[in-house]
């Protein structure tokens, strides 16, 4: 379960940081980022209730 978590959280900030470069959409990447950061098991973690 924790490495699902870390490849979702992975691949949200990935994905947050091409919307914020390629397409230039700064609140949607913004919202990717601190989405994947919510999810990755380290830290804050909305899982760790």
């Amino acid at each position: 379960m924790v490495t699902l978590l870390w490849l979702i959280a992975v691949i949200l900030v990935i994905a947050g940081i091409y919307v914020l470069i390629a397409r230039r959409d700064l609140i949607f990447g913004i919202a990717l980022i601190i989405v994947g950061l919510l999810v990755g098991p380290g830290g804050v973690s909305i899982f760790n209730v």
